[in-house]
């Protein structure tokens, strides 16, 4: 069984993930944002997971549950859930706490990056970006950069397992109560990917959506894109993703 990090697991597709993952027996981490949500946790921890507490829209918050993990068991892989979809915190949750943790954690086998389907709509552009959220980020374009980091994982870490995935616009706090898309399948990819023993699911550098491999936005794979943003986000953060893993 594996040992797996869920951020952003309080509610929604992250917490239905954790749900999930710990039926089938893996050792589970949960994360919530402060200590209120994380006492709603408690069911699950009942049932053996185990929860880090940490405000992933503040750096320190996010470089201190670094070390946290780092001190603690290694994971098997990481599902990238955590997400806003507007305000200040849209970059600094949406994207630079998964850089971070991706650089300074021990690599896991296995890395997966909850996208959207509105990463299409985002500007393969990091002209005037506000890592730090002093203003009101674009959604789409967090998700576009998110799943260029993806992209670039893969590249520059061979032995690593890194897939994006796009859950569909299903029924959660953030997709609301009218969504048309399958809560269930919602999560089952982002499981799939961090577990299975699948031929499939063992590939890297994919864009899924419900257990399908699909075309992204081009500029996913455009390796310069990739490139200037690992260099905007190392400037930005001071750490630079290390290319092997």
């Amino acid at each position: 069984m594996s040992r797996i990090l869920i951020t952003g697991s309080a509610d929604g597709l992250g917490r239905a993930a954790g749900e999930a993952l710990l039926s089938a027996g893996h050792d589970v981490v949960l994360h919530a944002r402060n200590s209120g949500r994380a006492a709603s946790l408690a069911p699950l921890v009942d049932r053996g997971a185990h929860v880090v507490v940490a405000d992933l829209g503040e750096r320190d918050d996010v470089l201190g549950l670094a070390d946290q993990l780092a001190e603690g068991a290694p994971l098997d892989a990481v599902i990238h859930n955590a997400g806003v979809w507007s305000g200040t915190a849209v970059m600094p949750v949406n994207v630079v706490a998964p850089y971070l943790l991706t650089a300074l954690l021990p690599a896991p086998r296995r890395l997966v990056y909850l996208s959207s389907g509105s990463h299409f709509g985002g500007h393969p552009s990091l002209a005037g970006v506000d890592w730090r959220g002093t203003r009101a980020g674009s959604y789409s374009d967090s998700k576009l950069f998110l799943t260029a980091l993806a992209a670039a994982v893969a590249r520059l870490r061979p032995a690593v397992l890194s897939n994006a995935v796009d859950p569909g616009w299903v029924p959660t706090k953030m997709g609301g109560p009218h969504a048309p898309d399958d809560l269930e399948l919602g999560h089952r990819t982002q499981e799939w990917l961090a577990t299975s023993d699948d031929p499939e699911a063992q590939t890297t550098g994919g864009y899924w959506y419900h257990q399908s491999r699909r075309d992204p936005h081009p500029a996913v794979h455009d390796e310069a894109f990739q490139e200037q943003l690992l260099r905007a986000l190392a400037e930005e953060t001071g750490i630079a993703l290390a290319d092997a893993g």
